[in-house]
């Protein structure tokens, strides 16, 4: 099959966390031998600010983990449409696209058979924030992947065809990694808009600080006084981390920890962040803030374990730090979970199956 996709960014996983599933995705299709044309803009903001804090290098940096994947990029002013959809059979949409490109999608597709119309919703802004969420034409299209069943029920009820997609890990970077000398503890996340200031104190900068760990943290848009508080804390900042990097990180150190961000955990349960599948399939031994896993993905406690304050997150890192066969149990069971479940390859066979029950004939290889 020839699958377009139109992305915000695959260059770009600044503070972009779809770039890491999207990238795994074409990936998958390729290694299927489908054909996948991935599209752009020239300048997304995820590239300006790489390119603002890191350099024109950076720009590049993702080739050295997907040298097999290519990113065209388009001008929304000067986009010849017909030319980009030619022979397409199945086009994705996704959320962070200009609404003007979704518009004129949608009026393609209403005159135009052959391929079928699908919009990738991976964000919380259909419950948070819909008025942004309503400059979106969607008429045209054939229907939504949500990346998370209440999601998809939120489009349902609206009068549209939907089905839940997660997100997974792309197991061909994320795997476990050897290495010696490992320190205690990493975080690996952005602080953001204030959507879990509290939560970072109460589950992570707390438990580091009574304890005393050893301690890393890798992520951008730290406000001055966040960067205050991770330094009060003992915690080493450590900047941007190209997300394909992730995996040598994971490997230097003994635990991680999740922290979801508030929007999620009260507007969208049953949906974790990129951030859990990545950190899993890295056989890394991960601590969680609470969020409730209302899809069954994961098995609370025996892939992971789950803290519901501070002083629970502080004992389970005290015994994962202190209980070598405890810490591999755990590794290994999430590690399992991700392979039985939540790889890109799954996804992919989940992808099939929509396009199938769509009534799409060209479901074999291009």
């Amino acid at each position: 099959m020839r699958f377009v996709l139109f992305c915000h960014s695959l260059r770009s996983d600044w503070n972009h966390g779809n770039a890491h599933f999207l990238r795994g995705i074409c990936r998958e299709l390729q290694r299927r031998g489908h054909s996948v044309r991935a599209l752009e803009p020239a300048r997304p903001w995820s590239l300006e600010n790489l390119l603002l804090s890191e350099g024109e290098a950076a720009a590049e940096t993702w080739r050295e983990a997907y040298p097999d994947l290519a990113s065209e990029t388009y001008d929304l002013a000067a986009f010849d449409l017909d030319r980009a959809l030619d022979g397409g059979d199945l086009v994705i949409a996704h959320e962070w696209s200009d609404p003007a490109l979704i518009a004129r999608l949608s009026r393609h597709r209403k005159t135009h058979g052959g391929y079928r119309l699908l919009f990738l919703d991976t964000h919380h802004r259909a419950v948070t924030a819909p008025h942004e969420m309503a400059r979106f034409d969607l008429s045209g299209f054939d229907g939504i992947l949500a990346f998370g069943e209440v999601l998809r029920r939120i489009y349902e009820k609206k009068g549209y065809r939907a089905w839940t997609w997660h997100e997974a890990a792309d197991v061909s970077v994320f795997h476990p990694l050897d290495a010696e000398n490992k320190g205690d503890l990493v975080w690996i996340g952005n602080w953001g808009d204030d959507e879990r200031t509290k939560e970072l104190e109460e589950y992570l900068l707390g438990p580091v600080r009574r304890l005393g760990l050893c301690t890393g943290v890798h992520g951008v848009r730290y406000p001055p006084e966040a960067l205050r508080a991770v330094a009060a804390a003992g915690l080493s900042f450590r900047g941007y981390l190209p997300n394909h990097r992730v995996p040598q990180v994971l490997a230097r150190h003994r635990v991680t920890i999740h922290v979801p961000r508030g929007p999620y955990t009260r507007a969208l349960p049953g949906i974790p962040t990129i951030r859990v599948f990545e950190a899993l399939a890295c056989g890394t031994p991960l601590v969680s803030a609470p969020w409730e896993d209302a899809e069954g993905l994961f098995r609370p406690n025996e892939d992971y374990l789950l803290a519901r304050d501070g002083a629970e997150t502080e004992r389970h890192l005290r015994l994962l730090l202190n209980d070598r066969a405890r810490a591999d149990a755990l590794a290994a069971s999430g590690l399992a979970r991700i392979l039985a479940r939540h790889t890109c390859a799954h996804r992919i066979d989940e992808l099939i199956g929509i396009i199938e029950e769509m009534g799409h004939p060209a479901c074999g290889a291009a």
